[in-house]
């Protein structure tokens, strides 16, 4: 802990960088790493993440600090940076002196991390997430993410294209009908390729993942995983076919669910999914 009279200020950060440049941060593909350095732009992101006095903000792969330090900057509680680059933790060290009692930086990867026992009260997840894990990532938080009051992601744009899409849509899949069962999602705005060091050969969006208070309509996630797996897996079959690897009587399932035989995957809203989900418990759990 550094004692408040040898606390550094804001004002004497060095420019993000200076801080590259010290600490030698080549961005590393394996890591899925493009550093976003421009502050005004994570101030902006900090911004669509609406309120955040008194929450617990978790970053996940802050990289130099940039959007580490637009998070720090607001009234949130306690930053919460989630970095697995040896490197890129003694770059933070820095911030980590200048807000001793509001960021805590932990060596981990994210895919390892339960994020309901890091934070206490409030939270919000913010983070230009790192390519290569970008997807993994949200499913890995889909299972609490009604713990959440929010998460404000970047991810690359046919990424954010398949959250956010609608049904009857080349985009909209499996991913889609998971996150949407569970919350809203608005695509907010696009950041170029230009905006980051070293640029990335795509463009990126940044998404707003708000919970719902309830689920769009009542469904076991298991089985609504299981369902949406089958359907997807072979999106171009009709569901009389796609389905017959749930290993139920398909015709039975599709009869009970309401749901037509001819259909394929992505005409079906997240409700009809839970249909399909809930007669599929109905059908295991009498067999």
């Amino acid at each position: 802990m550094v004692k408040s009279s040898e606390r550094l200020q804001p004002d004497s950060l060095p420019a993000l960088r200076d801080v590259i440049a010290r600490h030698k941060l080549s961005a590393r593909r394996g890591l899925g790493q493009n550093f976003l350095l421009d502050l005004n732009l994570t101030r902006r992101i900090v911004r669509a993440a609406g309120e955040l006095d008194g929450y617990d903000v978790v970053e996940i792969g802050p990289g130099p600090g940039g959007l580490t330090r637009a998070l720090l900057e607001s009234k949130a509680r306690r930053v919460i940076a989630v970095e697995r680059d040896e490197r890129c933790v003694e770059a933070l060290t820095g911030l980590a002196q200048v807000y001793p009692d509001r960021l805590t930086v932990l060596r981990k990867d994210a895919l390892d991390v339960h994020f309901p026992e890091l934070v206490s009260g409030p939270a919000k997840i913010i983070a230009n997430l790192p390519y290569n894990i970008a997807t993994a990532l949200l499913l890995h938080w889909i299972p609490d993410i009604r713990r959440l009051d929010g998460m404000i992601l970047m991810f690359q744009k046919e990424v954010a294209e398949r959250l956010v899409a609608l049904p009857g849509t080349k985009a909209y899949g499996r991913l889609t009908v998971l996150l949407q069962w569970l919350a809203s999602v608005e695509r907010l705005f696009d950041v170029p390729p230009t905006a980051f060091v070293p640029p990335p050969k795509v463009t990126s969006s940044i998404v707003a993942i708000t919970p719902r208070s309830e689920p769009a309509a009542p469904a076991d996630r298991e089985l609504l995983e299981r369902v949406t797996a089958a359907a997807f897996g072979q999106r171009r079959k009709m569901l009389r076919s796609s389905l017959r690897m749930l290993n139920v009587d398909t015709m039975t399932l599709l009869e009970r669910s309401g749901t037509l035989p001819t259909a394929r995957p992505e005409e079906l809203d997240v409700t009809e999914f839970c249909a399909l989900a809930r007669s599929l418990g109905v059908l295991e759990s009498s067999s």
